[in-house]
Order: structure tokens, then sequence, then C-alpha cells
């Protein structure tokens, strides 16, 4: 009995070191772009980029790439709206790249200028809000500008459907409003916690006149703690994209979270889903995407 009991115990062993080498997350690296000068908007804005664990072991691999808004909420807890209050967005993708539940990523932290945010995140001016409406210059930048520096410096494919775009609140407005601007740019959308009630829900419209080419996927959200009108907001956003023509089978995902509120700690949480969600992998991808 003795040996076997050894067997046992080796084989044990054995599977005990297997499951900590796959709990050993190998962790992604942060890049910069400095001082990028648009032109277009005549401003200047720090980028950082995420590059995915393994980026630098072999040369001729290349990588989907999601662009996000708000970008010095999304890594460094310092550099946050409010500090030390971030998304782990690198802990994230980290997380669903080593645990095979998404495939691996490069991710564009855009940050936002302060002062011009509210105007470069709405699609149209709000005379209830004294502002608003560069969100088509804001895309240019991104587009004409950001988006062939990136393709240039890093290993990207840049191809619609492995080119995302993301954000909350005005930036979630911001994403949808673009996305369905260009859904020859972006295959792939993260609205989480968007601004519906911008100019009286003016991107009901945007959803209304989308002709139905090179849809998007579309994940949206909220939290339950967003308030009433937030959450009614969402689900009419909801349904209209449902009523023209998207489906959760495919190229949909709605998500309500009841307890979280409007904040970074709340969009961290949501955060390896929607990763999930918009790079699944190859194996849970059919060839359109969805």
């Amino acid at each position: 009995m003795q040996p076997m009991r050894d067997t046992l115990r080796a084989a044990f062993l054995r599977v005990l070191r297997l499951d900590n080498r796959r709990k050993e997350i190998r962790r992604g690296t942060l890049d910069h772009i400095r001082g990028f000068h648009s032109a277009i908007l005549g401003n200047e804005r720090d980028i950082t980029i995420y590059l995915p664990p393994g980026y630098h072991d072999r040369d001729e691999l290349r990588y989907p790439v999601l662009y996000m808004h708000d970008g010095q909420n999304l890594f460094e807890p310092e550099r946050a709206f409010i500090p030390g209050q971030h998304w782990r967005l690198a802990e994230a993708a980290d997380e669903v790249i080593g645990g095979r539940t998404a495939r691996p990523m490069i991710i564009i932290a855009i940050d936002n200028t302060g002062p011009s945010r509210i105007d470069e995140y709405t699609p149209t001016r709000d005379i209830k809000h004294y502002g608003g409406g560069k969100a088509n210059d804001y895309g240019r930048m991104l587009l004409e500008e950001l988006k062939p520096v990136i393709n240039a410096q890093f290993r990207t494919l840049a191809d619609p459907s492995n080119t995302a775009l993301g954000g909350s609140s005005l930036g979630g407005l911001a994403t949808l409003h673009l996305g369905l601007k260009h859904p020859d740019s972006f295959g792939g959308l993260a609205v989480m916690s968007p601004s519906v009630w911008w100019d009286n829900r003016i991107i009901l419209d945007d959803v209304e006149r989308f002709d139905g080419r090179n849809r998007p996927r579309i994940w949206l959200d909220m939290g339950g703690r967003e308030g009433a009108d937030g959450l009614a907001n969402a689900r009419m956003l909801r349904d209209r994209l449902l009523k023209s023509g998207w489906r959760y089978a495919g190229n949909f995902r709605y998500f309500e979270d009841r307890r979280a509120d409007h904040s970074e700690r709340s969009w961290a949480k949501r955060a390896p889903a929607v990763l999930e969600f918009l790079f699944p992998p190859v194996e849970l991808s059919t060839p359109n995407g969805s």
C-alpha cells in the first residue's frame, strides 16, 4: 500500500504545482506617448498604451486594439480623477488573457483634456448645458491622427473586426455616436453607463438613422445605483437597439449591475466581462466576429 500512497501523493503534488503555475498570471506592460498633438482639435494630451503579456516575445504576432476615452482613469491610480480609484484595466486584461477567456489585445488609453472634455465627447451642442458638439472632430483626431501613429508604432490588427472603442458616462455617449458614424472603422463598442440624457436623448436618433451596414457588436450597461433616470434611459437605448436590428444571440449584450454606482470602481468591476465580450477567444468567434 505504501508505494500506492507515494504514487498518489506524487501525482497530487504535480497537480498542485501545475495549479500554482496556472495562477501565476503574466503581466502586460505600459508604454506612453507624451503630449500627443492634434492639429484638428488644437490641443495636446497623453496617450497610454497597454501591451499584452508576451508582446515582446514574438515579433510576428499582431493584436486587436481597444481605444478607450478618459485614459488617465484606466491604468495609473495616481492620475485618476479621484486619486487611487482607477479601472485597474491592465490587471483586468492580464486576468482574462491569462485565463484564456479573451484574446490578447492592445489597449490605447486616450487622456481627456479637462476643460474640453464635454465638448469633445458630445455629438451636439446642448443649450441647457452651454456646450458640446465636437465629438465628430474628436473622432477625426482618433481616426486621422492617432490611429495611424498607433498602427505604425505597434503591431496592430487594423481592420474593423479587430478594432474596438469604449468609454463610460460621456465617454459611453461618444463611443456609441462615433461607432455608429464609423462602422467601417470600429467593429466593437463598449458603451458603459452612457449619458443618454444629453440634448434630449439625441443619441437615440443616431440609432434610428443607422443603415445596418457593418453593424458593430455592442456592450451596453448601467448600474442600479445610477438613478432611476439613468436606468430608464439605458433601457430605452437597449430597446431602441434591439428594434433596430441588434440581437442578444450574437452582436449585443446588455447588463445591469444592481449595486453599481457611477464611478471608476464600478466600471473596474465590469471591465473583465467587457474585454471578454469584445475579444472572445478565437474558438468562440464566428467569421463575422459575433
